[in-house]
């Protein structure tokens, strides 16, 4: 630490510079789709801010915004949005050569003194006290290998040098050079400067101290107001650098404005510095220096000599960074989407498993309206690979509801929506690996004649095996027959089920409860004991005893029947609000997350909104319901439980057995026969239970007409 008195050359910490990839990326573009040949001069800015780290100092930093726009026709220079406390702008200018010899020709040296000229006469003319970001500038030259995405770079940061060098007086900590009071009143004035959106970014600055120990931060124009009311002043600027013996670059271009512009030979400065966006003045530093220059040196056509190129490991060589693997479009595009999930763990949600959102495998059964969000909903979550099952085409009236289709996908017919919903997806996200499936879902109801058994055979193969080869279904068709099979085959799988159903104005979001199977047995390999002591674990309950949760057929006390045939073209249709899809959406997904997220998994047991006998776990993604309900009409929304059935047609131990013991055979005669399902599952003999019992009843008991009751 130099102490008063030393008489020691001020010495300055050189700035170091900082590229993000986006910088190149842009810079990448503009050469390939707007520039060309022209290597023209571009404006560039740069961005610094105060150290915030007593070991680590702050860069210059070059993003993407730092560019031009490839469609910033009009302007000539970088739209920068000012009052961001973390990027003080630096104006700058980038020279691309087309060749990696014309980047070695450039006169480097011309080239920095015209940058420390323009400096020079803003200092002269008053712009720099104006707007004093001016005062600092880079320089950049480059060339850039498009083919083998190298990048050959080296930066300058123009200073001016003061003939002969100022001499350091004094240089300690902040908090050593100010009283208590002065202290304290100090940090207050410079945080308020820093928290304003009118001065955040504005680096140079007066701070005056009164003889009653108040402080106050001003703009650089207001030095002779300072001045005159005789009052303790120090010139002050964001300092960059950390290092506890020397001040920051920035504050050679302002003694270079002091001395010319105000002949004031000895300054007293502050290099402000912060910890956690607040002042520090333990780390901050303050100064005293002398200015003794030569005659002359103060004229405006006697312009200082410049330094400011930046070393690479100490040398005076230019860098060189290869970015083949980040440069791929793709690669920044996973990067960007990422981003918003990782910044989620954080603090919001530190739990949040990633590793399983990027590798989890989602079928859609349906790639309709419900298809369409959902599918944008989980790429949001970081779901790479869908796939979309669909044998519709888009229609005329699609592309306005279903935000995966455009008034292209519906020429000549209209195109498949599987393959069209996986071209807009990889158009939205190249990195997601999407595939589209043309198939129609066999539905009981619709009988088939012999000679397409064993096309619609084959379709239930290929879909028991689509759903076998992914982690999660979602059944987002137009009808419920549709659903039957797959929530069989989910049943006997026991794969994560997601239901979404939507009417004019309501919506029916559900996860299906696991399988009546524990385990998933090898059919393959079954013989006939262990289909037996496959039998014994047929249950109603889960492994921790509680009863499973039921599928979205479990309510029903028919079996799924032809809901398609003699329609009006408004039933024959989805009609529904525009606005349901995309809630009910978002809520299926938002369920799947929480599914992944909780211990237990499928097993989860259902937790209800206000209930107080909530899951025994923290779940940091809230209660885990099992179905919910919406209403637009209200605006109101219930979460819901219902229990599975032994009777149900999809998913009770009668059903899944005969499909275990029958297999194609058993969905052959479900969807020829209507009243099958309903036989094997006792509900015909229930039903003739009930009718039987309402007659009797009405037999053998007489009852005055004044003694009904009207339920």
């Amino acid at each position: 630490m130099a102490k008063e008195g030393s008489g020691s050359i001020l010495q300055f910490a050189p700035l170091q510079s900082s590229v993000d990839e986006g910088f190149w990326h842009r810079l990448s573009s503009l050469k390939l789709n707007k520039f060309g040949i022209d290597d023209s001069p571009i404006p560039i800015s740069g961005f610094y801010a105060p150290c915030s780290h007593p070991q680590v100092s702050n860069h210059l930093t070059l993003l993407a915004e730092s560019l031009l726009s490839d469609s910033n026709d009009e302007s000539t220079m970088p739209s920068v949005i000012r009052g961001n406390r973390n990027r003080c702008s630096v104006p700058g200018i980038l020279y691309n050569t087309n060749t990696m010899e014309g980047f070695h020709a450039l006169d480097k040296q011309g080239l920095l003194k015209a940058e420390a000229m323009k400096i020079w006469e803003d200092i002269h003319s008053g712009k720099a006290v104006e707007d004093c970001a001016v005062l600092s500038r880079v320089l950049l030259i480059s060339f850039a290998d498009l083919k083998k995405w190298n990048f050959h770079y080296w930066f300058a940061f123009p200073a001016l040098a003061l003939d002969p060098p100022a001499t350091l007086v004094d240089l300690r900590p902040a908090s050593q050079w100010f009283t208590l009071e002065e202290a304290e009143s100090v940090s207050t004035a410079c945080n308020e400067w820093r928290n304003s959106s009118v001065t955040a970014d504005v680096p140079f600055f007066l701070v005056s101290i009164g003889s009653d120990s108040h402080a106050a931060v001003r703009h650089l124009k207001d030095l002779e107001a300072c001045q005159r009311d005789g009052q303790k002043l120090l010139f002050a600027f964001y300092d960059p650098c950390h290092l506890p013996n020397n001040p920051g670059w920035p504050l050679r271009n302002f003694l270079a404005l002091i001395s010319a512009r105000w002949n004031l030979k000895t300054v007293r400065f502050l290099c402000y510095r912060e910890n956690r966006g607040f002042a520090d003045l333990n780390l901050s530093l303050v100064g005293e220096a002398l200015i003794t220059v030569q005659q002359g040196w103060r004229e405006q056509q006697s312009v200082p000599n410049a330094v400011g190129w930046e070393l690479n490991k100490g040398r005076k060589v230019p860098r060189c960074i290869n970015l083949a693997k980040s440069m791929d479009p793709t690669r920044l595009a996973i990067s960007a989407a990422d981003l918003n999930l990782k910044l989620m763990r954080w603090r919001a949600l530190p739990s949040l498993n990633l590793e399983i959102l990027f590798s989890l495998k989602c079928l859609l059964l349906g790639a309709g309206t419900l298809g369409c969000q959902v599918a944008r909903m989980l790429m949001a979550w970081g779901v790479r690979r869908i796939t979309l099952l669909d044998n519709g085409r888009v229609a005329m009236s699609n592309p306005l509801r279903q935000s995966l289709y455009t008034l292209d996908d519906c020429h000549n017919g209209g195109d498949f929506k599987a393959t069209a919903a996986v071209r807009s997806l990889q158009r939205i996200f190249p990195a997601v690996e999407a595939e589209g499936i043309v198939m129609a879902i066999p539905m009981p109801g619709h009988p088939v004649s012999s000679q397409e058994e064993k096309s619609v055979l084959e379709d239930c193969k290929r879909l028991n095996d689509l759903i076998d080869s992914h982690d999660v279904i979602f059944l987002l068709t137009d009808t419920r027959e549709s659903r039957w099979l797959p929530t069989l085959l989910c049943a006997n799988r026991n794969k994560i089920t997601i239901t979404a159903a939507l009417g004019f104005d309501s919506f029916l979001v559900m996860r299906h409860g696991p399988g009546p199977f524990n385990s998933i047995p090898n059919l393959k390999a079954e013989t006939e004991d262990s289909l037996a002591a496959g039998m014994d674990n047929l249950v109603l309950t889960n492994t921790d005893g509680q009863h499973r949760l039921g599928c979205y057929f479990c309510n029903d006390v028919v079996a799924p029947t032809d809901s398609t045939s003699n329609r009006m073209l408004d039933q024959q249709c989805t009609v529904t609000r525009p606005g349901l899809a995309p809630i009910a959406s978002a809520l299926a997904v938002e369920l799947l997350v929480g599914i992944l997220h909780h211990p237990n998994g499928i097993f989860a047991e259902a937790e209800i909104a206000n209930s107080s006998s909530g899951g025994n776990f923290e779940l940091p993604l809230g209660i885990l319901p099992h179905q919910i309900r919406g209403s637009l009409p209200h605006f109101q929304q219930m979460t819901l439980l219902g229990h599975s059935s032994n009777s149900c047609t999809a998913c009770c131990s009668t059903v899944v057995s005969e499909y275990r013991k029958r297999g194609m055979q058993f969905i052959l005669q479900a969807i020829n026969h209507p009243t099958y399902l309903e036989d094997v599952t006792g509900l015909t003999e229930l039903m003739r239970s009930a009718n039987s019992f309402q007659l009797d009843w009405d037999d053998d008991i007489e009852v005055a007409d004044d003694e009904c009751v009207e339920l």
